[in-house]
């Protein structure tokens, strides 16, 4: 079984940027993909990609949000811009039925 380590979570003032990283154990030939959860509220899907690169994103990410892979190194980044206190979450990264321990980012106001 594949084994995901996120990495890049932080504390950042609203506004700011972050790089979130996933590192995979071995090889994925299937969909990556980053989800969060906030205190009190139900993980929701943030982006995921294809393994030729397609994505898609959820509403409040398009625009700020961007996706990327690097099929050489095993790993998917999550770049976020502009970002806002409701962005605070734990991320999650995943892939072929697998969750990363996921990472915490906190945006102050």
């Amino acid at each position: 079984q594949v084994q995901l380590v996120e990495s890049g979570g932080g504390l950042v003032q609203a506004g700011g940027s972050l790089r979130l990283s996933c590192a995979a154990s071995r090889s994925i030939f299937s969909i990556m993909g980053w989800y969060r959860q906030a205190p009190g509220k139900q993980r929701e899907l943030v982006a995921r990609i294809t393994s030729v690169g397609s994505t898609n994103y959820a509403d409040f990410a398009k625009g700020r949000f961007t996706i990327s892979r690097d099929n050489r190194k095993n790993t998917v980044y999550l770049q976020m811009i502009s970002l806002r206190p409701e962005d605070t979450a734990v991320y999650y990264c995943t892939a072929q039925g697998t969750w990363g321990q996921g990472t915490q980012v906190t945006v102050s106001s």
